[in-house]
């Protein structure tokens, strides 16, 4: 027998009437099947059928009406659809990001592909001239990993060391000045001990190997301002030119000519150029911070120590042709840094006036300017110098300067040396030594009764010998300088009067 909710679910399906009729035949109160007046169950039935049909049509009714419903049902799914399909793609973008920067800090262990603005153009080019490299007898290094690992850095340090920022906190150079002997301030910037280790590593195992024109003297092995100035003693006439803003005038892009033309790959031409030079910074202080801020564009630090074999080795076309230009004139050329040279007697002198045109255009063509305030012309009637030493008749220093120096030295014999100075130096005990060797490297005869004396001085006022002999290290040839005697100058000067004092006897 059917339960109560049974015929509630059964009429809710047909009709009342349908159930009734259906229970009727069930229970055997109305024939099955049976021809009847009316025939009423038919229309049961049929009813039954309508009200089916009609609340099909009223609940789809109700659907159609209720749209905004089903608007909200539809964005609900679309909504539960685009957060699902969000939360896979931040998945997969997580993963992705994680993987290249994983994949960036291994290339970066091996590899540089950006050092800032205007400098990294080149940083694709990673094939060098191997042939060109091998006979020049320079190193070659396959990528830029090689180059650091010759270096004994890794690339990490190499890229710190070489990024171009135009604003950046951090410094690779401390800059001061420092007094010229013809007035105004030199700008020296002196490299920070591990960017001065990395340009030295440059300079010994690439610069210094690259040959230079035989006219440039100064920065070289075994040159200095005394061979220099020894081909022009005795002349008639000597010329000296200076060239303007010397260091600043060879920009980044020429220092990265340099490399490659040597063989050197654009990425690497571009790593050892940028290590090379640096720009003109202002420091400026902001919110309890310091920035240093560039004010020019990367060009060659004065003070670096590769700067000097980069302009000889920039030099060198220069060199040729004004040694050149001086043989068809019958002069001599030389050059010390930024500091050139001519020199010639008889026939030669009817020429000054050509040569001292066409030195300026070929200056000029090479990209350099000569400094106007600094052309002289030094005829054999006036005293004649050549980097600072005296080339009339024979190689010599400044008479006025060396008495001087003899009455400095009478006064710290006399007085100590208290209160005395000589040059820029605080330190005049150290400076009188320096300028006993520099005396010994041009005239050796004089400058060892400078040291003698100087020796001397040291004893007497608390130096001790034994420090003076560790300082006195640099002369041109030690050899040709005999051992010095340790007795003062005066016992070893002719017999003199008690009153006569020794520096009258130079």
């Amino acid at each position: 027998m059917a339960s109560r909710q049974e015929l509630y679910d059964r009429i809710r399906e047909t009709s009342r009437n349908e159930v009734i009729l259906e229970e009727m035949i069930r229970l055997g109160f109305w024939p099955r099947d049976e021809a009847a007046p009316h025939n009423p169950a038919t229309e049961i039935r049929r009813e039954g059928e309508l009200t089916r049909q009609l609340q099909e049509l009223a609940t789809q009714n109700r659907r159609l009406k209720d749209i905004e419903r089903q608007k909200r049902a539809a964005r609900k799914k679309r909504m539960q659809e685009s957060r699902q399909k969000q939360k896979e793609n931040k998945e997969r973008r997580l993963q992705e990001r994680e993987e290249r920067s994983v994949a960036w800090q291994e290339k970066k262990k091996t590899e540089i592909v950006y050092l800032g603005e205007e400098v990294s153009t080149s940083l694709n080019q990673q094939t060098s001239d191997v042939s060109r490299l091998s006979d020049s007898g320079l190193p070659n290094f396959a990528n830029i990993e090689a180059l650091a690992n010759a270096m004994g850095i890794h690339v990490g340090e190499l890229r710190f060391l070489s990024y171009n920022r135009r604003t950046a906190q951090v410094s690779h150079y401390r800059r001061f000045g420092l007094r010229k002997k013809t007035g105004g301030i030199r700008k020296i910037s002196a490299p920070m001990p591990r960017l001065k280790r990395a340009q030295e590593w440059i300079l010994a195992n690439i610069l210094e190997l690259i040959p230079l024109h035989d006219a440039a003297h100064g920065f070289r092995r075994g040159r200095s301002i005394v061979t220099n100035a020894r081909p022009h003693v005795g002349q008639d006439v000597v010329i000296n030119m200076d060239l303007e803003d010397f260091f600043p005038t060879v920009t980044f892009p020429r220092i990265r000519g340099v490399f490659r033309k040597m063989g050197y790959s654009g990425q690497l031409s571009t790593v050892l150029a940028l290590i090379c030079s640096e720009p003109e910074t202002e420091e400026v202080h902001l919110d309890g911070r310091t920035f240093f801020v560039a004010k020019t564009d990367r060009r060659l630090p004065q003070g670096a120590p590769t700067s000097p074999a980069l302009t000889n080795i920039i030099c060198r076309g220069l060199d040729a042709r004004l040694t050149g230009l001086a043989q068809r004139f019958g002069f001599t050329y030389t050059r010390y840094a930024d500091d050139m040279t001519f020199s010639g007697s008889g026939p030669a002198l009817q020429n000054i006036g050509r040569v001292l045109r066409q030195a300026n255009y070929i200056i000029e063509q090479e990209d350099f300017k000569v400094h106007p305030k600094k052309t002289r012309v030094f005829r054999k009637s006036s005293r004649q110098e050549v980097t600072g030493l005296v080339v009339n008749e024979r190689l010599g220093v400044n008479r006025e300067l060396l008495r001087r120096f003899r009455a400095l030295l009478f006064q710290i014999d006399r007085d100590g040396p208290a209160n005395k100075h000589w040059g820029h130096s605080s330190d005049v005990m150290t400076s009188i030594e320096g300028f006993a060797n520099f005396v010994v490297m041009v005239n050796p005869e004089q400058g060892r009764l400078f040291q003698e004396t100087v020796r001397t001085l040291h004893s007497e006022h608390g130096r001790g010998e034994k420090r003076y002999e560790q300082r006195v290290k640099w002369v041109e040839k030690p050899t040709v300088v005999p051992s010095v005697s340790t007795k003062p100058l005066v016992e070893s000067s002719p017999p003199m009067s008690k009153k006569k004092p020794w520096w009258k006897f130079w």
